[in-house]
C-alpha cells in the first residue's frame, strides 16, 4: 500500500507541475507581446530579445501540450479502428501502438542527437539562454509521449510489454546495425500506411514517413526535429496558440450565448431563422477560436437542443451543427489563411478580401438547406422587434467588435500578428473575467489553459513533424518532379483543377488543415502558376476543399468530434451531414470554377 500510495503521490505532483509549466510558458507568450505594444508606441522600446523568446515558447507548449494530449489519450488520430468487430480492436490497438512507440522512439533519439549538435555550436536565444536548453524540450516531450503510448495502449501487463517491443526500432537504428540500403523501404513504408488508417497517431505518421526517406539517403534522422525545431524561427506561428487560448476563453464563457442572442434578433423571424443564425455563430466564432473542432464541442450542446425543441428534425439539426463548424475558415482573423498566406507568399489583406465572396457563399447555401428543412417541417421562429435586436447587439458588442481589434491592430501597423494574438488574449480575458465575470482567473482559467494546451500540442506537433517531411519532399525536387508528371499527363487548367479537388478533399479527410498547409502547399503552388492559376484564387480553393474534406466519410475529422459530442454513431452522422457535403461540393465546384468569386473584390481594391 505505501508503494502504491507513493507512486500515485509523485505521478500528482509530476502532473501538477506539468500543468504550471505549461500555464507559465502560455502566460510568458501571452504577457511579453503585450509588452512589446507597450513599449514601442509609448516608451523607448520593449524587452530586447522577447520576441526568439516567445518563438523558442512556442516550441516548448508544443511539446508540453502533445505530452498533455498523450497523457488524457487525446493525440490526433483516425478513429477507422471503430469500424471493426469489437475482438480485432484490441489487436489493432496494439498494432497501431507498437508501431507509434517505435516511430517515438526514433524521434526520441533522432531529438537526443540534435541536443548533442546545439550543445557543440554553444548558440543562445537570448537572455543568455543556450539554444540547447531549449531544444532538450523535443527529447523530454517524445519521451513522456512514448511512455504514455505504452501505459494506454492496453489494461493488461502483457499487453503493454508487446507495445513496448517497438522501442527496438530506434535501438537497431542507433546501432547502425541496419544499412540503410537494405531495400525494406517499401514495406515498412506499407506498414506505416496500414498503421495510419488503423488508427496509428498522425503526427507518428508523418514523421515515421519523413524518417524512412531520410534514413533511406543516408541523412541523419536529426533533421526531422531538426524542422521541428524550426518552428521556433517562425515569426508568425506563436500566434496559433494565442489564438487558440482566445478562443477557449471565450468559448467557455459566455460569448457564444450572446453571439447567439445577437443574431437569433436579428434574423430568427425568417422562415427557418433559427438555422440561418446557427450557421451564422457558428462560421463567425470558429475564425476566432482557430479550429472547427472547438466550435462543436463548445457550442453544439447549446445548439442541438434549441434546434430540436424549435421543430427541426434531429438529422437536419445534427448536419447542420457539424457542417457549419467548418465553413467560417475563409473569415478574418482565420489561423488557417494565416499560416497559408505566409507559406505562400501571400498577401494576408488580399487574401481575407479574396476569400470573403467564397465564404459568404458556403456560408448561405448550408443556411439556405438547414432553413428550408426547418421550414418545411414547421419549425418556430421569433419574433421580431427593434428593441430586442438593439439589446442583444448592446450585450453582444465585446464580442462582435473583437475581429475588429485584431485586424486593427495587424493592418493599423500597430502589432504584429503575434502581438495581435495576445492582444486578443488579453480582450477575451477581459470581457469575461471583468465586463461579465462570466470566469475566475483563479478558479477556471488554470484549467482551459491547460485544455487549450492539449489541444494545441496534439495538432502543432503534427506542424513540426510535417515541416520535417516538406523539407525532404523540396530537396529530392518532389514539386518539379510532380509538375512535370501533371503537364505530361493534363492539358487543361479546368482538368487540372478538377483533379486539384479531389486530391485536397482526400487530404482534408486525413491531415489536419495546419499540416496540410505545410506538406501541399509547396507541392501545388508551382504547378497551379504553370497552369495560371491566380495565387489567391488557388489558396481559396484549398480553403474550400479542406473544409469539405472534414466532412467526408468515412474519416473526416469533425465527423467522429461530432459523434463524440453528440453520442451517435459514426453512420447516423454520416447520414445527417450527407445532403450539406452534396450542397457544399457544389458550391466549392462554383468557386473553383468561378475565378471571378475569388478575383472580384481583390481587382476592385486594386490589390
Amino acid at each position: 500500500m505505501p508503494d502504491k500510495f507513493s507512486i500515485a503521490t509523485l505521478r500528482t505532483v509530476f502532473h501538477k507541475s506539468e500543468n504550471a509549466l505549461a500555464i507559465t510558458v502560455l502566460a510568458l507568450m501571452s504577457i511579453l507581446p503585450l509588452i512589446e505594444i507597450v513599449g514601442r508606441q509609448w516608451l523607448e522600446g520593449g524587452i530586447p530579445g522577447s520576441i526568439p523568446i516567445v518563438q523558442h515558447l512556442m516550441l516548448w507548449i508544443t511539446f508540453l501540450g502533445a505530452a498533455l494530449a498523450a497523457r488524457s489519450d487525446r493525440l490526433l488520430a483516425l478513429s477507422t479502428a471503430t469500424f471493426l468487430p469489437e475482438r480485432w480492436q484490441r489487436r489493432v490497438g496494439l498494432f497501431t501502438s507498437a508501431l507509434a512507440v517505435a516511430v517515438t522512439g526514433t524521434l526520441f533519439v533522432a531529438s537526443l542527437q540534435l541536443v548533442q549538435i546545439d550543445r557543440e555550436w554553444g548558440d543562445e536565444v537570448a537572455w543568455g539562454v543556450p539554444v540547447w536548453v531549449v531544444s532538450t524540450v523535443m527529447p523530454l516531450g517524445y519521451a513522456l509521449i512514448t511512455g504514455r503510448l505504452i501505459k494506454h495502449s492496453s489494461k493488461t501487463m502483457g499487453g503493454k510489454l508487446l507495445v513496448a517491443l517497438g522501442l527496438l526500432v530506434p535501438l537497431i537504428l542507433a546501432t547502425d546495425w541496419l544499412p540503410s540500403s537494405t531495400g525494406v523501404i517499401l514495406p515498412l513504408g506499407l506498414i506505416l500506411l496500414v498503421g495510419t488508417a488503423l488508427g496509428m497517431p498522425i503526427y507518428s505518421a508523418i514523421a515515421g514517413a519523413a524518417l524512412l526517406l531520410f534514413w533511406e539517403e543516408g541523412t541523419p534522422i536529426s533533421a526531422v526535429p531538426g524542422e521541428s525545431y524550426r518552428m521556433s524561427t517562425s515569426p508568425m506561428l506563436p500566434a496559433i496558440p494565442l489564438f487558440t487560448l482566445a478562443g477557449y476563453i471565450l468559448a467557455e464563457g459566455g460569448s457564444h450565448k450572446r453571439l447567439l442572442r445577437f443574431f437569433s434578433a436579428l434574423v430568427g423571424w425568417m422562415p427557418g431563422g433559427l438555422a440561418i443564425v446557427t450557421t451564422v455563430v457558428l462560421a463567425f466564432f470558429t475564425p476566432l477560436t482557430g479550429a472547427s473542432g472547438i466550435t462543436i464541442l463548445a457550442m453544439g450542446g447549446l445548439l442541438l437542443p434549441m434546434l430540436m425543441n424549435a421543430g427541426y428534425p434531429e438529422k437536419t439539426s445534427t448536419g447542420l451543427v457539424t457542417v457549419s463548424g467548418s465553413i467560417g475558415v475563409l473569415f478574418p482573423p482565420s489561423l488557417p489563411v494565416i499560416l497559408y498566406a505566409y507559406y505562400a507568399e501571400l498577401s494576408l489583406d488580399s487574401f481575407f478580401i479574396g476569400g470573403a465572396l467564397p465564404g459568404v457563399l458556403l456560408v448561405i447555401v448550408v443556411a439556405a438547406w438547414g432553413a428550408y428543412k426547418g421550414w418545411f417541417s414547421g419549425a418556430t421562429r421569433t419574433s421580431f422587434t427593434m428593441k430586442e435586436v438593439g439589446a442583444a447587439f448592446w450585450e453582444a458588442k465585446w464580442e462582435i467588435i473583437l475581429p475588429v481589434v485584431a485586424l486593427v491592430g495587424i493592418f493599423g501597423g500597430f502589432a504584429t500578428l503575434v502581438e495581435a494574438s495576445a492582444l486578443v488574449v488579453a480582450y477575451a480575458l477581459f470581457i469575461e473575467c471583468v465586463i461579465f465575470r462570466e470566469l475566475s482567473i483563479r478558479r477556471d482559467l488554470p484549467s482551459i489553459v491547460i485544455e487549450s494546451a492539449t489541444m494545441v500540442g496534439g495538432f502543432m506537433i503534427i506542424l513540426g513533424v510535417a515541416l520535417g517531411l516538406t523539407n525532404y519532399l523540396i530537396i529530392a525536387q518532389v514539386p518539379m518532379h510532380a509538375l512535370a508528371w501533371a503537364q505530361s499527363w493534363i492539358d487543361s487548367p479546368l482538368v487540372f483543377l478538377l483533379a486539384l479537388n479531389v486530391l485536397l478533399i482526400i487530404v482534408g479527410a486525413l491531415m489536419d488543415i495546419y499540416s496540410a498547409i505545410i506538406v501541399i502547399v509547396p507541392l501545388i503552388t508551382p504547378i497551379a502558376a504553370a497552369y495560371g492559376i491566380h495565387p489567391i484564387h488557388l489558396g481559396v480553393i484549398f480553403m474550400a476543399n479542406m473544409q469539405l474534406g472534414y466532412l467526408m466519410p468515412p474519416m473526416g475529422e469533425n465527423l467522429f468530434l461530432s459523434a463524440y459530442r453528440f453520442n451517435k454513431p459514426l453512420t447516423e452522422i454520416y447520414v445527417s451531414t450527407l445532403p450539406y457535403v452534396v450542397i457544399l461540393l457544389v458550391a466549392v465546384l462554383l468557386i473553383t470554377y468561378v475565378p471571378w468569386l475569388t478575383l472580384w473584390l481583390v481587382e476592385l481594391s486594386g490589390r
